[in-house]
C-alpha cells in the first residue's frame, strides 16, 4: 500500500502544455486516481492529508473471514455513503467530460469508484475497481444498487448516527468500535448470503477480462495520460509500463512524485482542476463547454 520515492525521479513541472499538445492529436487514453476527486471533498489515499496515514482500508481477506470485521466495514461504509452520496464532479471531471465531447480521448479508465466521472457527463467510462453505487451477494452473485440497501440499513439501525473523524476514498467513514456498536448487517435478499460493495478491495484481484480489456485500451491509443494517481498499487501501474514499452508517450498530472515517473514524458505537478481548466482554454473549449 506503501511506496518510496527515489531521489533521482525526474521534477515536476508547472506548464500544461505538454498535455494540451498530446490532447490535440486525439486518441489520447485518461486513467484517472482519486487525486482527482480531491476537489469534490473525497481525499486521497497518499497525498498530503491522505487517508493512509490514519485508516487501513479494508482488505479482501479480512472481509471474507470475520463477520465483526464486516460490521464494522459495513457501519463505516454505510455513514460515509451519506457523505460520499453527496459528492458533485468539480473542474477536473467536467474538464475531461469536454476533452471526450470534443473527440480528444479515445477511452477513460478511473481506479475511482465514486461515479464522479459519470456524474460529470463521461460514457463509457471503465471502472477498473467497481463501484461503490452496487452491492454484490458473495453467495450468488446477485447484483442491486446502494441505495437499497441503504434503506434496508437504515431500517435495521434507527438512530444509527455516529460523528464521523473523516470520510475515505472508498467510501469507509473513520469510526471507533464504540461508535460501531452492535451495527446490525443485513443479507442477501436472494438467498441470505453475505454482500459486498461491488468494488475491487485491497488484496483483492481486478477481474481478469476488465484487465485485458483496459489493455487493449491502451494498444489503441495514442497517448495515456494519467490524473491524480500516485501508481503506487500495480492495478493502474501496469498500463504505464505497457504503454511506455510501446512508445506510446505517458504523461503525468499529479501534485506529489508517482511510481510512474520514470515512464513519463513529463509529470505535470498542479492541482487537477487548475492544470485541466487551463488545458482546456488552451484547446479553444470555453468555459460553458465543462460546465
Amino acid at each position: 500500500m506503501s511506496w518510496t520515492p527515489a531521489e533521482d525521479l525526474p521534477p515536476g513541472s508547472t506548464d500544461p502544455e505538454p498535455v494540451a499538445e498530446a490532447l490535440s492529436t486525439g486518441g489520447v487514453l485518461v486513467l484517472s486516481g482519486a487525486g482527482i476527486s480531491t476537489e469534490s471533498g473525497i481525499p486521497d489515499y497518499r497525498g498530503e492529508g491522505g487517508s493512509l496515514s490514519r485508516h487501513t482500508p479494508m482488505t479482501y481477506q479480512d472481509f471474507i473471514a470475520d463477520a465483526q470485521a464486516r460490521r464494522r466495514y459495513w457501519a463505516r461504509s454505510h455513514l460515509g455513503w451519506r457523505t460520499f452520496g453527496r459528492a458533485r464532479p468539480n473542474p477536473g471531471h467536467r474538464a475531461v467530460a469536454a476533452f471526450a465531447r470534443n473527440g480528444l480521448l479515445s477511452g477513460l479508465i478511473t481506479q475511482n469508484v465514486d461515479g464522479l466521472h459519470q456524474a460529470a457527463g463521461s460514457e463509457g467510462v471503465v471502472e477498473l475497481h467497481g463501484s461503490l453505487d452496487r452491492v454484490v451477494c458473495l453467495s450468488c452473485g446477485a447484483l442491486g444498487p446502494r441505495r437499497e440497501l441503504a434503506r434496508r440499513l437504515e431500517e435495521a439501525n434507527e438512530g444509527f448516527e455516529p460523528v464521523a473523524a473523516g470520510i475515505n476514498p472508498d467510501g469507509d467513514a473513520d469510526l471507533t468500535d464504540e461508535q460501531v456498536g452492535d451495527f446490525r448487517v443485513v443479507p442477501c435478499t436472494v438467498c441470505g448470503g453475505i454482500l459486498k460493495p461491488d468494488v475491487v478491495f485491497f488484496g483483492e484481484a481486478v477481474p481478469p477480462r476488465r484487465v485485458e480489456h483496459c489493455r487493449k485500451l491502451v494498444r489503441e491509443a495514442t497517448s495515456l495520460l494519467v490524473l491524480g494517481s500516485s501508481l503506487t498499487v500495480m492495478s493502474g501501474l501496469r498500463f504505464v509500463r505497457q504503454a511506455a514499452q510501446a512508445g506510446k508517450p505517458v504523461l503525468i498530472v499529479n501534485l506529489d512524485p508517482t511510481r510512474g515517473d520514470r515512464h513519463a514524458v513529463t509529470r505535470v505537478a498542479l492541482p487537477l482542476g487548475t492544470a485541466l481548466s487551463a488545458v482546456a482554454s488552451r484547446l479553444g473549449i470555453p468555459e460553458s463547454a465543462q460546465a
